[in-house]
């Protein structure tokens, strides 16, 4: 039986390897020890300087050239292909390659530029990757299990996020990586192995959206579809430098998107993006809502891009109007953050203070209500796909999740309440804040980490808790970049450290800052419900501050 599962996963990546055009193809990738981070100037090597420039030019500035004509979609999209086909070479991100396809939408692209005179829609030509979960006519959605190789769609079938897309004007071109069933937070599975980190090969890449942020990182993508039911945009985008968005539920459409967990409605999954500036993030988002998606997934709030509210909220963010008042939790009080992630919350601090903002401490509690309610009904069905994935399996946390026996119908029904609950009682939580910001408000929004630390070591994904209670709350997030680990700074006290508990004592001992110098941390902008615009207007002004005060990483241009 091993043997059958080693052979469908080398027949697989024997697959992927042939739709490589052969002149792309890599004699020898380079080893892990001899290009520990990818990003510094390796990948470059095997491109040639038009591709470099293309490649290296951002979202907003690439869909400038490719509306006027200046640049064509074919070559644009041929350099991405082989930036991604490199990409997949050195840390094996991709679990879908359909270059001709894409080539062929490309040049469909020029051809009605050159007809009509106007671009298709405001993503015209642009290359966009996909996470595997997101179905594709004549592509597969293996979610990572062997046994669903062989599962292509019609063009029926397709996930209503790619409808769009081609409506949009967007390439699509490759599917990314996940864990097995899309349920872990470090990418691995029996069909591609393991997919480390492009800024350090011995740290993982994250998950579950982790071939996003790997491809993102090495700018094999200008712009990246994840998916987020614990963390698997955020923590990917982090953990390789991005920003990722994590929608509440009905903002953007979920309608045809695989899952393991469907029919599980008390924690939300939802369709987030995933790129190198917010600005992009903010230009996806609105376009998808602009093509008013509503009308196709009946999920979908009726609830069109509001201009008014982002354009208030960057100039309040900016310090231009009136000033804001953020809550931060530097804890949850399970798990505290290692010394670089609290390094970075006090970099945001520090500019949200320079900016004439205040901030006041404030908590959070989700993490048991998130166990409660997936561990009980999402585990079961997860638990038996698994026994399509083959062997062997990752050590790493299920989102701390463990199995466990299947509810029944009374018990799932009191977990419900019992996140209603929660919900309820954060929201007046959230709004008691008034009484201490001092502008009469409740907090305009909260800052928290993302994770405990930067990407660890294989097998040491230990803690999401940061992530889960928003997914538990249903709050708009986006994950910022701050900075990378720096082993001369990030070092804990002498003192001796008291452990929360068990899991905060591992999670300290973990904490390796020689291996981990270099890895990037960051934080996230937390909004309450359907506060899409507030957020991302948050996270430009942010970032634009974070990029000039600290010089913290872009991975592209921020056009």
């Amino acid at each position: 039986m091993a043997d059958n599962w080693k052979h469908a996963g080398l027949r697989k990546r024997e697959a992927i390897q042939a739709l490589i055009p052969p002149e792309w193809l890599l004699p020898s990738p380079p080893a892990p020890l001899e290009a520990v981070d990818l990003t510094d100037g390796v990948i470059q090597r095997y491109l040639s300087p038009r591709e470099v420039t293309i490649t290296e030019t951002g979202a907003l500035a690439l869909l400038q050239k490719l509306s006027t004509g200046e640049w064509s979609s074919r070559e644009v999209t041929r350099a991405f292909c082989h930036r991604a086909a490199l990409a997949h070479q050195m840390i094996s991100c991709l679990h879908e390659i359909f270059f001709e396809a894409a080539l062929q939408d490309a040049e469909q692209c020029d051809r009605y530029l050159a007809r009509h005179g106007r671009p298709i829609g405001p993503l015209h030509g642009l290359p966009v990757s996909l996470k595997d979960v997101v179905h594709v006519k004549d592509v597969a959605t293996s979610m990572g299990f062997l046994g669903w190789l062989d599962h292509t769609y019609a063009s029926d079938d397709e996930s209503e996020i790619v409808k769009i897309l081609r409506s949009l004007g967007a390439v699509l071109y490759v599917k990314s990586a996940v864990p097995t069933g899309s349920f872990t937070g470090e990418t691995f599975n029996s069909i591609i192995g393991y997919v480390p980190n492009p800024r350090n090969r011995f740290l993982t890449v994250g998950g579950s959206s982790g071939g996003e942020g790997g491809l993102l990182a090495l700018k094999g993508s200008p712009l990246g579809i994840g998916t987020d039911i614990g963390g698997s945009v955020r923590v990917p985008a982090v953990w390789n430098g991005l920003y990722g968005l994590r929608p509440s539920t009905g903002r953007i459409p979920l309608r045809g998107v695989a899952s393991v967990v469907d029919g599980q409605f008390m924690i939300p999954f939802v369709v987030g993006f995933m790129a190198p500036s917010p600005e992009v993030l903010t230009f996806a988002t609105r376009s998808v809502l602009d093509a008013q998606p509503w009308v196709r997934d009946p999920a979908v709030v009726p609830m069109p891009w509001r201009a008014d509210l982002h354009s208030e909220a960057l100039q309040r963010a900016k310090g231009l109007s009136e000033p804001m008042c953020f809550g931060v939790m530097m804890s949850d009080g399970h798990v505290n953050p290692q010394p670089p992630v609290c390094r970075a919350m006090e970099t945001v601090i520090g500019i949200i203070k320079a900016l004439g903002h205040t901030r006041k401490t404030v908590s959070t509690d989700g993490g048991k209500a998130f166990h409660d309610a997936l561990g009980s009904s999402g585990e079961p069905s997860n638990r038996v796909d698994l026994d399509l994935c083959g062997p062997p399996r990752t050590s790493s946390t299920v989102f701390g999740l463990k199995a466990g026996r299947q509810a029944n119908a009374t018990e799932i029904n009191g977990i419900n309440l019992e996140v209603q609950k929660y919900r309820t009682a954060y929201l007046e939580y959230w709004h008691s804040t008034a009484v201490i910001t001092g502008t009469g408000r409740a907090v305009d929004a909260l800052i928290m980490p993302v994770s405990p630390g930067s990407a660890p070591e294989p097998g040491k994904v230990r803690y999401f808790g940061y992530t889960t209670v928003v997914n538990v709350l249903d709050y708009t997030s986006c994950a910022v970049p701050v900075g990378t680990v720096d082993k001369a700074v990030d070092q804990y006290p002498d003192e001796l450290y008291e452990p929360l508990n068990d899991l905060d004592r591992l999670v300290h001992d973990d904490y390796n800052a020689e291996a981990y110098h270099g890895a990037p941390v960051g934080a996230q902008i937390v909004g309450q419900r359907l506060e899409e615009e507030k957020v991302l207007a948050l996270a430009e002004a942010i970032g634009d501050e974070l990029h000039k005060r600290t010089g913290c990483l872009h991975l592209g241009s921020k056009l």
